[in-house]
């Protein structure tokens, strides 16, 4: 028996806004990144998907702004353009009107979608696969469903004082705090309902789906679907963009990155780096949460060490040192260099890859194995594949094991990260 064909999905994007933090200018959807507007990068990635069938964009309403979305996404399948709003709720509402119903005619076919996607244009790196995997999520029969991120900053409550002084109220357990991105999903008559039902403008569909008593479920985000908001941005999404582009990947920096290299001779080094957990004792003088693998591990005690005790970026960073010839962790970032002190594990790598290629090579991957008997890094392996691939600018895969109870790893007295780095002499024609 044939499998009905899966529930349409229409996407829909708020462009009308001015983006006043970025800055006088165009409006921020307008803003280029990498020669090209962001507007354009976001349509572009939500039909790469290979689940968006539509793309609804709500343009500035104006004459001039509905003319220069038009041009901008000319030639582009599948996208309708409509006069936006005069905030980002009426923009929504205003896209979602324009998506046909069942029973209504698009063109020559009879058609509907009942999902819908909202998702920022400002998000305008969002990797393919991020979206795909909020569409299937809705699809399994979750009524909204949202991409969210950890919050890696310490966060704190402000407390007003009558001098207007601000002072820290008290510190927010972050390890149930999530950052949320775009795009967010939707079953279409939950998003109607939210929509019908609000009595506010709201900056985020998901808190009108909330309001409704529906629950909204999470999936990991990516790094890469930060929301270009600031000039700082801006200068990180060129950066992020160069990245794909020079590893012939436009869609996702992190995949496929060393397609292009075809050198004769692969040089192999072998990184290890061994930390203790804190005690108890040393806990209660310098509290140290967990960092491995270039994450935050909420309620977790972390390692000793001169920098953040990252055993997976230290190994790493020692694996590329060795492959290249430059050395090793202690000899790069030494407890003689105290700028390096405290510095989280990702920021050696970026640090060391850096190096790596200003040596005169091109890094084609780097393998890590994690022994020890905690975290559990399963769950969430690939979220840290994924940082890691960022700072190092090529795949990373990551894998751990146990001892059985044998040794000071199996006793849980610490961590330790074994790596291997593959790399190229550039001259060798990567």
């Amino acid at each position: 028996m044939d499998q009905p064909d899966p529930p349409r999905c229409a996407a829909l994007v708020p462009a009308a806004g001015r983006g006043e933090r970025l800055g006088p200018g165009a409006p921020k959807a307008l803003r280029e990144i990498g020669g090209e507007p962001i507007l354009l990068h976001a349509v572009r990635g939500l039909l790469a998907s290979g689940r968006v069938d539509l793309v609804v964009v709500a343009a500035p309403p104006s004459a001039e702004g509905l003319a220069e979305v038009a041009r901008i996404l000319v030639g582009l399948e599948s996208v309708v353009i409509v006069p936006g709003g005069a905030s980002r709720q009426q923009s929504v509402a205003l896209a979602l009107a324009a998506v046909p119903a069942d029973g209504e005619s698009d063109e020559s076919e009879s058609v509907g979608y009942d999902v819908i996607l909202v998702h920022d244009a400002a998000r305008a790196l969002t990797p393919p696969e991020t979206i795909a995997s909020v569409v299937d999520a809705v699809r399994s029969g979750l009524p909204a469903v949202v991409p969210v991120l950890p919050v890696a900053d310490t966060i704190k409550s402000v407390a007003l004082r009558p001098d207007g002084v601000d002072t820290v109220g008290q510190t927010v357990d972050r390890s149930s705090l999530r950052a949320v991105q775009t795009p967010q999903g939707f079953r279409r008559e939950v998003l109607v309902r939210a929509h019908a039902a609000a009595g506010h403008d709201a900056t985020d569909d998901a808190g009108l789906v909330e309001s409704l008593g529906e629950p909204v479920g999470m999936i990991p985000g990516h790094v890469e679907a930060f929301k270009v908001t600031t000039p700082f941005d801006l200068v990180l999404a060129e950066a992020v963009l160069a990245g794909r582009q020079r590893h012939g990947d436009s869609m996702n920096a992190t995949a496929n990155v060393t397609a292009h290299v075809t050198p004769t001779l692969p040089l192999i080094g072998i990184g290890v780096d061994v930390h203790k957990f804190a005690t108890e004792q040393d806990l209660e003088l310098e509290p140290r949460p967990l960092r491995l693998a270039g994450l935050d591990w909420p309620g977790q005690g972390g390692l000793l060490g001169h920098s953040d005790a990252d055993v997976v970026a230290h190994a790493a960073c020692n694996a590329l040192f060795s492959a290249a010839g430059l050395g090793d962790l202690g000899s790069n970032f030494g407890v003689d260099q105290p700028e390096w002190k405290g510095a989280p594990g990702s920021v050696l790598l970026a640090e060391a890859a850096r190096r790596v290629r200003a040596a005169g090579f091109v890094i084609g991957n780097v393998s890590v194995q994690v022994i020890g008997v905690r975290p559990k890094l399963g769950p969430r392996r690939a979220e840290a594949e994924a940082v890691l691939a960022e700072a190092v600018g090529a795949p990373v895969r990551l894998s751990a094991a146990t001892t059985d109870g044998l040794g000071f790893t199996g006793r849980a007295e610490g961590l330790t990260g074994i790596a291997t780095a593959l790399i190229f002499n550039a001259s060798d024609g990567a």
